[in-house]
């Protein structure tokens, strides 16, 4: 049975749906069938993409690959999530220079993801040292034998601050500490088999999703002082923009994450433990969070007070790319083959999917894999 949703405007129909058809479970309840809720049907922002997509993003991809961080059969999964898509779309805007860095930045969180996944609590912290000291050292080769991601968080960053102002790379800086410190509780949590509480997942969450050294891409250009980026209605359109993608991005990685063991990180797997519900009446129990989210974010965006020229344009400018990166993580997750093989524009119109049968033993090579889609 699904969960009771927190508003009024339960959807009964729904409801009546899922307990009356046999084919959605199977025979010990557990439900056979995956409901992917819209969160964003009328965000006000469209799906825009960035017209230099094609040129930047075959270069970034062969940047990416140049550092053979993966298997042949890894690095070809690798390569049809599409991550220069998400920059794409993510930065619509932006100039040759920042999407580029967009698109390096992308690789570089999704390496470490792969690695960290497989990697031991003590080897995800020598990976966070690795990376900060590449990024506080941009133009000193790494060492010969560290592991790649120093090397290619290094090189994103040269090429980066060449067209960067001084306080969006200070903001990065600070921001990737941040979120590596997160990336290394997870693997803590993980390697203990620990599943959070709602509110310490979210509070976890927060960290380890990378959104707020992405958003810090769209202020490459920029120059807001400080004082400015810490007003309290900047900071809560960031939160609600970050809990936005973080939240979404749980719902649509949940079936892979699952079918490999790697689920415990996920709002998904917290709602069904600590409600115990299923993952449908998880899934609305995060629809109905994120639909309040959104609300906090158009709240936030109208309160948006007014600075002198240049710089309120400037600030404009960033909120309004917190809007386009909501979308872009909604429209890429269904475009690439990241979570749901070739049918993801299938299951974006039916909001349906299987659910994939766990494999017997977890996933021992470090990279992503081809998602099956004749299993969804």
């Amino acid at each position: 049975m699904l969960i009771a949703r927190r508003h009024k405007n339960v959807i009964d129909e729904f409801v009546a749906a899922e307990d009356s058809a046999p084919e959605n479970n199977n025979r010990y309840g557990r439900p056979t069938r995956i409901f992917m809720p819209n969160v964003i049907a009328r965000w006000p922002w469209p799906r825009r993409i960035n017209p230099n997509y094609a040129v930047v993003g075959k270069e970034a991809t062969a940047w990416m690959t140049s550092f053979r961080a993966f298997s042949p059969k890894a690095q070809d999964a690798f390569n049809r999530c599409d991550f220069n898509l998400l920059a794409s779309l993510a930065y619509p805007t932006a100039s040759k220079e920042h999407v580029r860095a967009g698109c390096d930045v992308m690789h570089v969180f999704f390496t470490l993801d792969e690695y960290s996944d497989r990697s031991s609590p003590s080897d995800v912290r020598k990976q966070k040292e690795v990376i900060l000291d590449a990024l506080r050292n941009p133009h000193i080769p790494r060492p010969k034998g560290e592991w790649i991601g120093g090397e290619m968080a290094r090189q994103f960053w040269e090429l980066t601050i060449q067209n960067a102002t001084v306080v969006s790379q200070k903001r990065f800086i600070q921001y990737m500490d941040e979120y590596l410190d997160g990336v290394v509780q997870e693997a803590i949590d993980k390697k203990d088999r620990h599943i959070l509480d709602i509110k310490s997942y979210i509070d976890a969450r927060r960290r380890t999703s990378g959104v707020k050294p992405s958003f810090s891409i769209i202020e490459l250009g920029l120059d807001i002082p400080d004082e400015v980026m810490s007003h309290p209605t900047i900071q809560e359109m960031i939160l609600a923009a970050g809990d936005m993608v973080a939240f979404a991005n749980d719902i649509f990685s949940y079936n892979v994450e699952q079918l490999r063991g790697d689920d415990l990180h996920n709002i998904i797997t917290c709602v069904m433990n600590e409600h115990h519900t299923d993952v449908n009446g998880a899934m609305l129990w995060v629809e109905d969070f994120l639909l309040e989210i959104g609300e906090k974010f158009h709240a936030a965006l109208a309160a948006l007070p007014q600075w002198e020229e240049p710089l309120n344009s400037q600030v404009k400018e960033f909120c309004h790319g917190l809007g386009h990166w909501v979308r872009a993580l909604d429209d890429w997750s269904f475009e690439s083959e990241r979570y749901f093989g070739n049918k993801g524009l299938e299951i974006k119109e039916d909001r349906w999917m299987s659910l994939l049968p766990k494999k017997s033993a977890g996933v021992t090579e470090i990279g992503p894999v081809h998602v099956d889609s004749s299993l969804l």
